[in-house]
């Protein structure tokens, strides 16, 4: 078991008006599964997701990650949860614009406080590994958008994450292109790593092997689809 929630909760506040995003949601990711989220827009699919990764926490609830409450940790332990432990893609790409595909892609690594000769081996690895090895040292300005996709999956695996987490990966991208860049994570499934997609597009979800909806903060689907 990688993932576990235990009636996770999850409230917003502006100023005195409240919004529940989650209420109650029971969820359990093995190692290795290909999950897909689906749900209308304010379902709280995208919440979810950032509280899985670490990103975001439970206002009631536990949230334990392979066996280890982390519910409760602070802001820099999560912190340092996060980068040793998931990969993230988004469907803006959140590429810094002023530093070139390579050194996007090497931030992770940074943070992890690896060596430069280790670093730069990894990085060129992993963007040969989505086919961006001869476009190293261009800049996301002069990437196409499925190239600038393929570098944010880079960045996401130059750790070698327990857990990848994708919002809306092909949400910004043509379908032939969203296509390419849904056979990366069909391969990396295949490899054994464990995604987590949220997303709209049902063709986008057919690619996982379990699926999951939710409608106003709560599952009400789960199952496996292949």
């Amino acid at each position: 078991m990688l993932c576990q929630l235990i009636n996770i909760k999850k409230v917003y506040f502006t100023g005195k008006v409240s919004f529940p995003a989650l209420n109650g949601i029971n969820l359990t990711i093995e190692k290795g599964e290909y999950t897909a989220i689906m749900g209308p827009s304010g379902s709280g699919k995208s919440t979810l997701l950032n509280i899985i990764g670490f990103l975001d926490t439970p206002t009631e609830g536990k949230y334990f990650y392979q066996g280890k409450e982390v519910s409760n940790l602070s802001d820099y332990e999560l912190a340092r949860l996060r980068n040793k432990e998931v990969g993230f893609v988004f469907q803006n790409f959140n590429l810094l614009p002023r530093l070139t595909a390579f050194n996007n892609v090497e931030l992770p690594l940074i943070y992890s406080g690896l060596g430069v000769k280790e670093r730069k081996r990894l990085v060129m690895e992993i963007l040969e590994k989505v086919g961006l090895k001869e476009r190293a040292n261009h800049r996301p300005n002069e990437l196409s958008g499925g190239e600038m996709q393929r570098v944010a999956i880079a960045r996401a695996l130059v750790n070698n994450p327990s857990l990848i987490l994708a919002d809306e990966p092909t949400g910004n991208l043509d379908s032939k292109t969203g296509s390419e860049i849904m056979e990366i994570f069909d391969q990396l499934a295949k490899e054994g790593r464990t995604i987590i997609i949220v997303t709209h597009d049902p063709n986008v979800a057919s690619h996982a092997k379990r699926l999951i909806r939710i409608t106003d903060g709560m599952i009400i689907e789960d199952k496996i689809i292949k």
